[in-house]
């Protein structure tokens, strides 16, 4: 959606009440779950967490915003319901202790409690009486160590957004000692999403990372779960990430391959080593053997994506915010819950290819709400709920964008993968900047077809030799080149039919590649349809001559 622009800008504004309640709120959900996009998943976690955020709820408070009916409760139903129940009171709990504290000794006796504590004394009182602060203050303290993390990170100032999306960087933290760290917790992290595009090329945000001083580095990728049920992650989870490293200007003749994550650990593709200082170019890169275009099943009845409410209102379903929720994780790159501009027009770019000026952004920060002069979850939510009601309701535009952005019909993200991309390094600071959306990059595919030719065994084509397959073989993919030496494009026949659990890039056993004169030209990629079986690559190649 693109937004008029308004002539004036809007400075940093102070914390308001509103603000400080919902960061509370947040404290005390962070307390309980990883992430605010976690659901509240039972009655007792929903105890919990109102525990957390201040409050003393009763059964029938419990009972009240937990029906029979109820499934699950988002982060904005809690801030809603911490908003109507008021918090604990101090003479609240003098009542219920005196209530204890049968012959007014200030103790509460064995067969008073009936449990466990034995010798609770009015001095214990007051800890009562702090409980719920105290858990307040410990989230909030939870909560500004996770602030100050992601500012080492990112190295962002939370009330100085970036100017511009090249300058988004991630900081990479220097770490207290030289042993092998666990790369999973001392790390800068970024994310983002491959898109499968119409003509079935993928699209990927590119990124540059800057090495000041000569240094080992920690490098790995992996699909990004945004599933909230354990037992069921996101669909996309199979699709295989790689990175490919480069140095050198932003052309084919200059650009060199400098290595690629090519271990795996589950999920996670990986690479140690040590880099020099200077800029370099990170691509990420999928197969296409799991994420490619699919036959779409039609849908009698897609998913309902606004409503409106008693009074008459148009609202956003409770499956549309989750859908939307998902989608501002994934643009949200430096991971801080809000979205800048430039994080915001990426977002814009991908779905209505428009951006949005500096002047539309203080129209969009009047309207909706912001923190730290960027959009919350909470305002992305109320930017998209004006579209629809612009248009009254009609879905027709949020379906657009919720195409662009991957999703069926039935609101599941089928043709996009989110990933993570984590960097330590273990002397000095590095930095990684998002700096371009590219889909079929140069770089990239003379940077894959080096990382194949540099290590594979190599063969002629009969009655052809200068036609060379290169086959690079590695623990979980196998990919393959086809260099034509000749003068005069050549076309190869290419049939899998004897390979066993497997599946090629190219979504089929059998097919032809036509090679132009004095070229070299990826062939496929292939990789196990179950990774817990055995599988058996065997492919034959040969040359269709000309008719």
């Amino acid at each position: 959606m693109s937004l008029q622009a308004s002539s004036q800008s809007i400075g940093m504004q102070k914390c308001t009440d509103e603000e400080t309640f919902y960061m509370h709120c947040r404290a005390a959900y962070l307390t309980v779950f990883r992430s605010s996009l976690a659901s509240i998943s039972s009655k007792h976690q929903l105890c919990r967490v109102l525990q957390q955020a201040g409050r003393n709820p009763s059964q029938a408070t419990l009972n009240k915003h937990w029906t029979p009916s109820t499934t699950k409760l988002n982060f904005d139903d809690f801030c809603e319901i911490v908003k109507n129940e008021r918090p604990t009171e101090v003479h609240e709990l003098m009542r219920a202790f005196r209530k204890m504290d049968i012959n007014g000794d200030g103790y509460i006796s064995h067969n008073e409690l009936h449990i466990v504590l034995t010798s609770v004394s009015t001095a214990s009182l007051k800890l009562l009486e702090s409980t719920a602060e105290q858990c307040q203050i410990a989230a909030l303290e939870r909560l500004e160590a996770d602030a100050k993390l992601k500012r080492q990170n990112f190295g962002n100032e939370l009330d100085s957004p970036p100017k511009s999306l090249a300058s988004t960087a991630v900081t990479v933290p220097q770490p207290p000692h030289k042993t092998e760290p666990d790369i999973t917790l001392k790390k800068g992290t970024t994310d983002l999403c491959f898109f499968l595009e119409e003509d079935g090329g993928i699209t990927s945000l590119q990124y540059r990372l800057t090495v000041p001083q000569t240094a080992t580095v920690y490098l790995t990728i992996r699909p990004l779960n945004l599933s909230q049920r354990l037992e069921k992650p996101s669909s996309w989870m199979s699709v295989d990430t790689a990175v490919f490293v480069v140095s050198g200007k932003d052309t084919k003749e200059d650009s060199t391959l400098v290595c690629f994550t090519e271990s795996r650990d589950k999920e996670k593709c990986c690479w140690k080593g040590e880099l020099s200082a200077g800029t370099y170019c990170l691509l990420p890169f999928t197969t296409s053997c799991r994420l490619r275009k699919r036959t779409r099943k039609s849908v009698s009845k897609p998913v309902t994506l606004v409503n409106r409410t008693d009074t008459g209102e148009l609202d956003l379903t409770r499956d549309f915010r989750g859908a939307l929720s998902d989608i501002f994780e994934v643009i949200d790159l430096d991971g801080n819950g809000l979205l800048s501009l430039e994080e915001y027009n990426f977002f814009e770019l991908r779905t209505s290819g428009e951006n949005c000026d500096e002047e539309a952004w203080a129209v969009c920060k009047e309207n909706f709400d912001t923190r730290k002069n960027q959009l919350s979850r909470q305002g992305f939510m109320e930017l998209n709920l004006m579209e629809a009601s612009e248009r009254g309701g009609d879905p027709t535009d949020l379906w657009v964008t919720l195409e662009a952005m991957g999703y069926n019909r039935n609101l599941e993200m089928v043709e996009a993968c989110p990933f993570l991309i984590d960097v330590y390094c273990e002397e000095g600071q590095c930095t990684l900047q998002p700096v371009s959306l590219e889909s079929g990059h140069r770089i990239l595919n003379t940077a894959l077809q080096r990382s194949i030719t540099a290590r594979s065994e190599v063969k002629t084509l009969r009655g052809q030799e200068n036609v060379l397959v290169y086959t690079y073989r590695g623990e979980h993919r196998i990919s393959t080149v086809i260099a034509n030496k000749t003068n005069q494009k050549v076309t190869v026949h290419v049939n899998n039919e004897q390979s066993k659990n497997c599946s090629s890039s190219r979504g089929m056993s059998v097919f032809a590649v036509e090679v132009p004169a004095r070229t070299k030209m990826v062939c496929q990629h292939v990789l196990p349809i179950n990774e817990h079986q055995e599988w058996t690559y065997s492919c034959v190649e040969s040359i269709i001559p000309c008719q």
